[in-house]
C-alpha cells in the first residue's frame, strides 16, 4: 500500500481549513503553518484537525504535497514566500486567479516543485456540501490529488495536463455566479425602494432557477463582498485576455467594494446589506 502523503495547507480560510480537513482522511497528517495567522485561523483549524507548525519552513521541509487556498490578491506574494523557502513535491495552486497568473506561478516554482492548477467550484465541504476540485497538471501529480481526496466530500475532476485549464474553468463559473447574486441584490434594492419587492420576488417565483428567489443571500453576497471581489478582478483580467470586454465584471467587483467593511459578518441582514449598497 502507499505510503500516505503529509499535505500542507496555506492557508486555513473558511474553504481552505475544510478542503485540508477532507485531506486528512488520506493523509499521513495535514499541517498549517501558525506564524502570523490570527486566532481565529487558529481555532478553525483546531476544529478542523489540522496540526500546527511554527514556520513556513517546516511545513514546506515536511510536505509532499502543498495546498494553496488563499484570498486571489494573496496568492502570487505566497507563491514568491514558498519559492524563496524552496519547495518540493507538488504545490496545488487553488486560488481563484486568472490561468497567466498560475502559469506564472508554476514558472516560478519549477522545476523543484510540480504545480498543478486547481479550482474548487461550490461551497466549502462542511455540513454535506460537496465541492468538485477542477484539476489540471502532469498525470501523475493529478493521479496523487484524486487519490489524496477519494471517498471524501471533495469530489475531484481532471481537465488535462495544460495548466490553467482548471483556474480558466473556475473563473468562468465564478463571473456568473456572483455577479447573478451581485444582480439580485440591485434588482431587490431597486424595488424595495418603491414598495414592490415582495412583488419582484412572486414574478420571479413564477420562472425556475431564478436567484431572484433568494433575496436572503443578499446578506451572505454582502458578507463575501471580500473575497468576491477581487476573484471577479481576476475574471475581468480573463476576458480581457481573451480579446473579451471586461467592464461587466469590474462594475461589479467596484459594487461588492460597498461591502467591504462587513467581512464574514453573519449577523448581517437584508436590510442592513441594501442601506449598505445605497449608503456606503
Amino acid at each position: 500500500m502507499p505510503q500516505q502523503p503529509v499535505v500542507g495547507i496555506l492557508h486555513p480560510g473558511s474553504m481552505g481549513a475544510a478542503v485540508a480537513a477532507c485531506a486528512n482522511a488520506n493523509a499521513a497528517a495535514v499541517l498549517w503553518c501558525e506564524a502570523g495567522r490570527s486566532p481565529a485561523s487558529a481555532a478553525r483549524a483546531d476544529r478542523f484537525g489540522l496540526t500546527p507548525v511554527a514556520t513556513l519552513r517546516e511545513l514546506l521541509d515536511r510536505s509532499d504535497i502543498v495546498i494553496s487556498l488563499c484570498p486571489p490578491a494573496a496568492a502570487e506574494d505566497l507563491a514568491r514566500d514558498v519559492a524563496e523557502h524552496g519547495v518540493t513535491g507538488v504545490y496545488v495552486e487553488a486560488n481563484a486567479i486568472n490561468p497567466e497568473r498560475t502559469q506564472r506561478i508554476a514558472a516560478l516554482l519549477e522545476p523543484d516543485a510540480t504545480v498543478v492548477d486547481a479550482g474548487v467550484v461550490g461551497s466549502p465541504p462542511v455540513r454535506g456540501k460537496t465541492p468538485t476540485l477542477y484539476l489540471s497538471g502532469p498525470v501523475a501529480e493529478t493521479n496523487r490529488i484524486e487519490a489524496l481526496f477519494a471517498g471524501t466530500a471533495v469530489r475531484t475532476a481532471v481537465l488535462g495536463t495544460e495548466v490553467g485549464k482548471a483556474s480558466a474553468l473556475k473563473l468562468s463559473y465564478a463571473s456568473f455566479q456572483k455577479t447573478s447574486r451581485l444582480l439580485v441584490a440591485l434588482a431587490v434594492g431597486m424595488a424595495r425602494e418603491y414598495g414592490v419587492d415582495q412583488e419582484l420576488i412572486e414574478v420571479a417565483s413564477r420562472r425556475t432557477d431564478s436567484y431572484l428567489t433568494e433575496p436572503q443571500y443578499i446578506a451572505k453576497t454582502a458578507a463575501r463582498a471580500w473575497r468576491w471581489g477581487p476573484e471577479l478582478e481576476e475574471a475581468a483580467d480573463t476576458l480581457a485576455a481573451a480579446g473579451l470586454p471586461p467592464e461587466m465584471l469590474r462594475a461589479a467587483a467596484s459594487t461588492l467594494a460597498r461591502w467591504h467593511d462587513v467581512k464574514d459578518d453573519s449577523e448581517l441582514t437584508l436590510t442592513d446589506a441594501l442601506t449598505r449598497l445605497a449608503q456606503p
